[in-house]
């Protein structure tokens, strides 16, 4: 299978193409373009072109785009979920649920399509200002560049594309390299509906050519990027005046308080630790256990982390199938080996099948330790034992991330001081950091990002405030 660049509303052959590898069965599944800077150029500037024509489009058209989307995704989803199963690994069941979230969010986005509005201002609170009216618009920002990772290759483009034409903008997007038939087959959607053209342009390849070419090029008003973040930090500081959106790393944590009955959150845990093999931005990787339960929970969460399926993706019953690279599975090897040589012991998994890595479980780990205080993006958690939920607040704080965290615990007053001292962008009470709807504001503090993502949030961050002032009193 070969795939093209699209730009312009047209499927355009690229001058050089890549190989595309299974990460599961490392088969040749397509050949991808990768876009010379001219290529990058040309998506652009029909972005640019097109700006006219989607900012002029009115809002239930925008609207019935989006709609449209969600039923045609809908109809096609066990292929999408499939196509996403198949360049990401992700296990087919995890994948189905990828696609019912998308289905969502451009639904949301049609929604909010209708909704976007402005305020009116009483200037005669200020004497200067009797005789006045005033009040706010938004209008649509231009050309938004969105750079999307590998881990949500579909929902994560609608979080991008959904609100960008809701608000009347163009689009120019750089999918994951390992992930771009999920982004293609989404091109093909808007194609059939009769998106305009240039409203959406794909352009594949590498990060140093097309992701720096959208970040600098002065025609790009935005750009919005999910991933590490030390590539956001990077383009923050390139982006000049930009506005930027980043929604970078994170090792989420979860408290678990001494009144919690563990056998009701075991399932949610571990789902929540090992889910598409950890590769989440808000999977659960540091667990903190008051002392009073920390050997039941530990017990009974290594029972349940045995019964989980290792597995091709494409098969229904599979919980945890391949890394996305090879790298990574060396990478987390070598992350744990230096762990147990520093003390930790590894009490349930530690060792890959091909690029599975089985679920791991870690225990006695300090805050140095790479499996810790790093983004391990792999089926690995560590569960340390706390005295007090002091304690745990405070470990869970000590962490250049700052996502999202939850706590479990039966005490309303431990709940409310969670939500106070969790120096987090969300804070989930009795449920796990993984806790994602995709109409809420997301996004966090610290190197965990800028912005907030969820569909009105996205919508505000890629839209301009515009102040009219009528005077009367001529």
């Amino acid at each position: 299978m070969k795939k093209q660049l699209y730009i312009n509303g047209e499927w355009v052959e690229a001058s050089t193409y890549m190989p595309l590898y299974s990460p599961y069965s490392e088969a040749h599944i397509a050949d991808i373009p990768k876009a010379t800077t001219e290529e990058v150029d040309q998506a652009i500037q029909a972005a640019d072109a097109a700006t006219r024509v989607m900012a002029e489009m009115p809002a239930y058209q925008r609207a019935d785009i989006l709609y449209q989307l969600a039923e045609k995704l809908a109809e096609r989803k066990d292929e999408a979920a499939r196509i996403i199963a198949l360049e990401a690994a992700k296990p087919f069941a995890t994948a189905k649920g990828e696609v019912a979230r998308t289905i969502e969010t451009y639904r949301f986005a049609a929604e909010e399509a209708k909704r976007i509005h402005g305020e009116t201002i009483p200037l005669d609170a200020s004497a200067s200002g009797t005789g006045r009216i005033a009040y706010t618009v938004r209008k649509p920002i231009g050309v938004i560049g969105a750079i999307t990772p590998f881990n949500f290759p579909m929902n994560l483009v609608a979080h991008k594309v959904g609100p960008a034409i809701a608000a009347g903008n163009t689009i120019v997007l750089k999918p994951a390299s390992q992930t771009p038939l999920s982004s293609f087959f989404i091109a093909e959607l808007l194609e059939e509906i009769g998106l305009p053209k240039g409203a959406l342009n794909i352009v594949t390849g590498s990060g140093r050519t097309v992701g720096e070419q959208i970040v600098t090029d002065p025609r790009v008003q935005m750009v919005t990027f999910t991933g590490s973040p030390e590539v956001g930090i990077g383009i923050r500081n390139k982006a000049g005046l930009k506005r930027v959106t980043l929604e970078l790393g994170s090792n989420s944590a979860v408290i678990i308080d001494r009144d919690v009955d563990v056998d009701r959150i075991i399932p949610r845990c571990v789902t929540s630790a090992f889910s598409n093999q950890g590769q989440v931005c808000i999977s659960v990787q540091r667990i903190y256990v008051h002392e009073a339960i920390y050997d039941t929970f530990v017990e009974k969460f290594v029972a349940q982390t045995k019964t989980l399926k290792l597995g091709d993706p494409l098969e229904e019953q599979t919980d945890v199938s391949a890394l996305i690279t090879k790298k990574d599975v060396e990478r987390t090897l070598s992350w744990m080996k230096e762990a147990k040589q520093a003390g930790a012991h590894v009490i349930t998994g530690g060792s890959a099948q091909g690029n599975v890595l089985e679920p791991t479980v870690i225990v006695d780990a300090t805050k140095a330790m790479k499996v810790s205080c790093q983004e391990v993006f792999a089926p690995i958690v560590t569960i340390q034992k706390v005295s007090s939920m002091e304690e745990a607040f405070a470990s869970v704080n000590d962490s250049r991330y700052g996502l999202q965290a939850g706590i479990y615990t039966e005490n309303v007053y431990t709940a409310l001081e969670a939500t106070e001292k969790l120096h987090v962008g969300g804070v989930m009470i009795n449920d796990t950091p993984t806790f994602r709807v995709d109409q809420m504001p997301y996004g966090g503090v610290k190197e965990s990002g800028v912005g907030r993502e969820g569909i009105a949030y996205a919508v505000e961050e890629m839209t301009e405030l515009k102040l009219i002032v009528w005077n009367k009193n001529n």
